[in-house]
């Protein structure tokens, strides 16, 4: 049975009128199949905002490099500081998820999401760590139920939400009809008050964006048939 490994990363365009980019777009959709096609990962999406990038992807027993995966959009990234060394992609750390695979098999898609959506927020810095302590608790207490596929990570003060629809609810515990209690602290917090609300959200905290790609084994499936 192949483990499910979920990844999120971030990456910023040097420039965002660049004439290479739709070029590079296009290999790194193509590679991406490509791993699909080898049973290498089952979904690997890529949304953009403005100069920022945002990858989500599911591989399978082992995480790919995903500098070499999109070399192509290399010469077209900023670099980031990291510990030792710089990186066009940076890793975003998990705060909340609804649902934890139990292998390739448990994970298919049935049927295939009509939709595989990526939306951003902006925390406020006072209260970015209340956020993630909250989240961080909802995941420990495993009650929640909401999107199996969703997956929220943070990279400095920005969240990035992967989820599909139509939404499949599940829980961590895998717990029918069960009550979250630190649900009930979260909404007490007044939630809204968390977030820097971006042009275009109408008021709501997460602001759907762009999809640049967006493929998965359901997608390889029809390029088959």
């Amino acid at each position: 049975m192949k483990r499910v490994i979920r990844k999120q990363y971030r990456a910023q365009i040097l420039n965002p009128e660049e004439s290479r980019l739709p070029d590079a777009f296009d290999v790194c959709r193509e590679r991406a199949k490509e791993m699909i096609r080898e049973g290498k990962a089952m979904t690997i999406a890529l949304y953009r905002y403005g100069r920022q990038l945002f990858l989500y992807a599911e591989f399978l027993d082992e995480e790919a490099d995903v500098e070499t995966l999109f070399s192509p959009l290399s010469e077209l990234l900023s670099l980031w500081p990291q510990k030792d060394t710089q990186a066009c992609w940076v890793p975003m750390y998990p705060v909340f998820w609804h649902a934890e695979p139990r292998g390739e098999e448990d994970w298919k898609r049935h049927p295939a999401p009509g939709k595989r959506r990526g939306r951003i927020a902006y925390l406020r810095y006072e209260s970015m760590f209340e956020y993630v302590e909250y989240h961080h608790a909802l995941v420990r207490e495993g009650l929640l139920a909401g999107d199996r596929y969703q997956l929220i990570s943070m990279h400095e003060d920005v969240l990035f939400s992967y989820l599909e629809e139509p939404r499949t609810p599940q829980n961590i515990r895998r717990l029918e009809g069960a009550q979250s209690k630190v649900i009930e602290g979260w909404m007490q917090s007044d939630p809204d008050s968390h977030f820097l609300h971006l042009p275009g959200s109408e008021g709501q905290n997460f602001l759907f964006i762009p999809t640049v790609f967006a493929v998965g084994e359901s997608d390889i499936q029809m390029d088959v048939q």
